[in-house]
């Protein structure tokens, strides 16, 4: 039977596709058991459970760059995290150790590695983060979705797989129409759709609050506005004053995304690195408007590796409330670039990426259980 922990979270992210490699192991080996790790107060803590697999957290927390006096607090938290770890794979003696990003996964790889178990690190974006930096040079494997990752990691650990994305994701002409209905859309209107996040994104909530007017006066298009838990209370107070405009279908989260993206256009999006392989994969046209509050800048370096091949345009953050808007009605009608925008995107999907990354741990284990005999 195969132990396996999976670790990492944060956000949404590295969470989706922590849980599609974890239900890709299970379709590979029905009696495996599998083993979440993520940080205390996390969304991994809700979303894994829910998902039906067991999780652990630690008191992990990322540095803070601008506070640097917070980080004692910090620093306190990895010692309890690393010892934690060592309990955990002390007591769960997994046959390897998976981490997909995020705070929790450099402990429990760490205490993995030095128990000479052996590691898998799964790289989502296309510039490096700090602690999958730090863990590379005791990975057996780094399994990344863009080219040119050596400059970051040993060239003969990486394979090129891609991010697994949800696996619920199907567009199709019954989804288009059920999503119409769901959402109560015009399917004679073009449809541009908004994604800020699980939590919300800022800007672009404050973009379309300023381009209510330009909307309005669009009738012809309709958005479906994704603004985010953390905005909901304040953007639906606007709605009950009436100022949101009714081409504007307001939700704090979309639970049905096949029917979100069989209606959508046009994405306007941040640039995470699991948003833009789905984008990929359904090959969506997309504005990217990359988060500035995202460590060494990747949501920026991610948005470039697509302008670069003329499948996305991007949007600096410093200018899309003014301008992101008088971008989008524009695009939305203009199907030749669209057309091109979709062509493109779809040449850099990954496809089966979950299955692609259980084949690597395949191999490692086989390996592991050949060099025991």
């Amino acid at each position: 039977m195969k132990r396996i922990i999976i670790s990492g979270g944060g956000t949404g992210g590295h969470i989706f596709p922590a849980i599609a490699i974890a239900n890709a192991v299970k379709k590979r080996w029905p009696n495996s058991e599998i083993l979440f790790v993520g940080a205390e107060d996390r969304m991994e803590m809700e979303r894994v459970p829910a998902a039906g697999y067991n999780i652990i957290g630690l008191p992990v927390a990322g540095f803070d760059r601008k506070r640097i006096l917070k980080n004692f607090n910090v620093a306190i938290k990895l010692l309890k995290s690393m010892k934690r770890s060592r309990s955990i794979i002390n007591s769960f003696k997994p046959d390897i150790a998976v981490g997909v990003g995020g705070y929790a996964s450099g402990p429990i790889l760490r205490a993995a590695a030095a128990k000479n178990i052996p590691t898998l690190i799964q790289e989502q974006n296309s510039y490096a983060g700090i602690t999958n930096k730090m863990l590379a040079k005791k990975a057996t494997t780094i399994c990344v979705a863009y080219e040119g990752m050596e400059k970051f990691f040993p060239k003969e650990k990486i394979v090129l797989t891609g991010n697994p994305c949800r696996q619920d994701l199907v567009i199709s002409k019954e989804n288009r129409n059920e999503g119409y209905k769901h959402f109560k859309l015009d399917p004679q209107k073009k449809t541009i759709l908004m994604l800020g996040g699980s939590l919300g994104a800022a800007t672009l909530n404050k973009s379309i609050v300023n381009a209510f007017t330009k909307i309005n006066a669009t009738e012809d298009v309709q958005i479906l506005w994704q603004c985010g838990k953390y905005y909901f209370n304040e953007m639906s107070n606007l709605q009950s004053k009436g100022e949101i405009p009714s081409n504007v279908y307001l939700s704090d989260f979309i639970s049905r995304m096949d029917y979100a993206y069989s209606v959508a256009d046009l994405v306007i999006s941040r640039a995470g690195a699991g948003s833009i392989s789905e984008f990929s994969i359904l090959g969506k046209p997309v504005i990217l408007v990359p988060s500035p509050n995202v460590a060494e800048d990747h949501q920026t370096m991610n948005a470039k590796a697509l302008v670069d091949k003329d499948a996305a345009l991007m949007m600096s953050d410093n200018i899309a409330i003014d301008m992101l808007f008088d971008l989008a009605l524009s695009l939305v009608k203009n199907e030749r670039d669209l057309k091109t925008l979709s062509e493109n995107i779809l040449k850099l999907a990954q496809h089966n990426s979950a299955e692609r990354i259980v084949n690597e741990i395949e191999q490692i284990l086989n390996k592991k259980d050949g060099d025991k005999k």
